[in-house]
């Protein structure tokens, strides 16, 4: 399957996604580590969600699996998770 192209804006999204997620878990008084393993994730994946960036400089693209199980540990929605407006897909 060929690697579809991220979209403008999409590095700003993520680290927004992150943000969000970050903010919930502290608003908590939850770790790091407890949201990863109550999502099922390893510590360095959610790591990079809350960064939004799969490497130095890389953004991330998580899963929609992932985003759903950290929203279903922190007590809310995906919409509540993601950030507004949501990036075009169609201006590549």
């Amino acid at each position: 399957m060929p690697h579809t192209p991220l979209p403008d804006g999409w590095a700003s999204y993520t680290k927004e996604l992150g943000l969000n997620v970050q903010r919930r878990r502290l608003a908590l008084g939850m770790s790091q580590e407890r949201v990863a393993y109550n999502a099922n994730l390893s510590r360095f994946a959610y790591q990079q969600l809350e960064r939004g960036e799969s490497r130095p400089g890389t953004p991330s693209n998580p899963s929609l699996l992932n985003v759903m199980a950290v929203a279903q540990v922190l007590g809310i929605t995906m919409d509540d998770l993601l950030p507004e407006p949501w990036p075009d897909l169609h201006t590549r």
